[in-house]
């Protein structure tokens, strides 16, 4: 096996790196500059492709009346974006891995800045459907790099805070999103939503181009699996398209076709010299495969509360949507305090203690929500978001952390891609629980007053399966394994001895 060096020279050309990652302890001041100005730019990218992506669902409703949409058209707006993201995360983490990750990064914000640009425009139902589906590309590729590229330029020791800043920002533009634009479609218009995105974008690309010397790559000048990407990116389109069917029967039928060709292209992947994906990386390395499957947990029982909630706050406490956003904002902000001081403990300490014990915090908070009725008073609900906030804040960045420091560099923006391919399918996993449990308990009916002793009662299933559901994910968090040599020698034990040493 060919391994990455920080040495410079021949050897490092042999091993795929155009640019030697100095170490912790001597850092020069080149290499602390290098080090804030990745942070910048991964935090500034970080926050616009998540927000884009939930404040446009809050504005749907506005944009399907200027349009004349149909419920099903209006449902691709969304669906576009997060197909799109899904699809291409992994291929083009392994693009970049090949051919430059900051390279990449800066196609993938253009990208999605120009598209951005064009959405202030759209005339049309069928061109703007199109534009989100270049958005979700643009997105792809800027969080198939951004990860990488802060693992890459952070050492260990240091890692675990840096990313704790960037997912901060990753998850302040998921949670503020849908509040954020609410008030952008009533006091702006819908199209303010995107054109935000155009000035970030600018600044992104400018501070990229004049500040950002260098250059990461892990397998230089080996051939892309084509034929791969395409069966992975149609197993995983029908598996989060049937995610949208739930619990009609094409719904099953399109989820188990995705499996299959999951495992298709699982089995090609073991026969070819250059995978996409190095199934090795799930099969071999035990931290790995079971971080990831700890995120995929974790996004499918968390995901759709918020929805959940804010449709508990307006139908049944009687609250407009402006003031349900503001207490909804109680869970970001905690988030936001507390992933950062998780990534700087995750240096120090285990990252599956970390991660774990936030999973634990967060399976109390949706355990707590199983109780909700029409009574429940505010303060009941604001402690819950208050709770999964400081959950989801300690499990995010030192699960990634685990992620990223169990494989080797030249896996960095595959790592990369694959986190934030379970990010999308958790998601898409915990609306299609959502959905699927309304359409079985309330039916297709509006949720008036009537209805509201169904829909707590709906309310109380979700929180139970979401509930099950991160207890599992305690389990799966824990049995990863031990890292506590990452935050020394960058190299876990468990990766030693599976044969992903770094």
């Amino acid at each position: 096996m060919v391994k990455e060096t920080k040495n410079t020279g021949s050897a490092a050309e042999v091993a795929g790196i155009s640019r030697p990652v100095p170490p912790s302890d001597g850092d020069t001041r080149d290499a602390a500059i290098e080090k804030r100005i990745v942070l910048t730019i991964a935090v500034l990218a970080g926050f616009i492709t998540p927000f884009d992506g939930s404040a446009v669902n809050i504005a749907l409703p506005t944009i399907g009346a200027e349009f004349h949409m149909t419920a099903i058209a209006l449902s691709w707006v969304a669906t576009a974006y997060l197909l799109s993201s899904a699809v291409f995360l992994v291929p083009f983490g392994k693009i970049a891995d090949i051919y430059g990750r900051k390279k990449i990064f800066l196609y993938g914000i253009v990208i999605f800045s120009f598209a951005s640009l064009l959405m202030t425009m759209v005339p049309s139902t069928e061109l703007l459907i199109i534009i989100r589906v270049f958005q979700g590309l643009g997105s792809a590729m800027i969080f198939g790099t951004g990860v990488a590229i802060v693992t890459s330029v952070f050492p260990p020791g240091e890692r675990g805070k840096a990313l704790g800043i960037y997912i901060t920002a990753v998850y302040l533009g998921l949670s503020l999103g849908p509040f954020l634009g609410g008030l952008m479609t009533q006091y702006l218009g819908w199209r303010s939503i995107f054109f935000v995105n155009v000035p970030i974008g600018i600044t992104t690309v400018v501070i990229v181009l004049w500040k950002l010397k260098g250059e990461w790559t892990g397998f230089r000048g080996e051939k892309f699996d084509l034929a791969g990407s395409v069966l992975y990116g149609a197993a995983v389109i029908a598996v989060m398209y049937g995610f949208s069917y739930l619990p009609d029967f094409k719904g099953a039928a399109l989820i188990a076709a995705g499996i299959l060709g999951v495992l298709g292209f699982a089995l090609y992947e073991l026969k070819i010299p250059s995978p996409v994906l190095d199934i090795r990386l799930l099969t071999k390395n035990r931290i790995f495969a079971l971080s990831n499957l700890a995120a995929l947990i974790n996004y499918s029982a968390t995901f759709a509360v918020t929805f959940l909630l804010s449709l508990d706050l307006q139908y049944t406490k009687g609250f407009t949507p402006e003031h349900a956003g503001f207490i909804l904002i109680a869970q970001p902000v905690v988030q936001a305090m507390v992933s950062p001081v998780a990534g700087r403990l995750s240096d120090r300490i285990e990252p599956r203690i970390v991660a774990s014990a936030g999973m634990a915090l967060t399976a109390i908070g949706l355990f707590l929500l199983i109780f909700l009725t029409e009574t429940t008073p505010l303060w009941h609900m604001v402690l819950t978001l208050l709770i999964l906030g400081a959950g989801f804040g300690l499990f995010s960045s030192p699960n990634t952390n685990a992620i990223m420091s169990s494989v080797d560099k030249r896996f960095y923006g595959v790592a990369s891609g694959m986190n934030g391919t379970m990010r999308l399918l958790g998601q898409m996993l915990s609306m299609g629980i959502a959905m699927m449990i309304f359409a079985v308990v309330i039916g297709p009916v509006e949720i008036t007053p009537e209805y509201y002793s169904r829909f707590v009662l709906s309310l109380h299933y979700a929180f139970i399966l979401f509930t099950v559901f991160c207890t599992l994910g305690i389990f799966a968090s824990l049995a990863r394994g031990k890292t506590s040599s990452a935050a020394v020698t960058g190299i876990p034990e468990a990766g030693k001895k599976q044969g992903f040493e770094k």
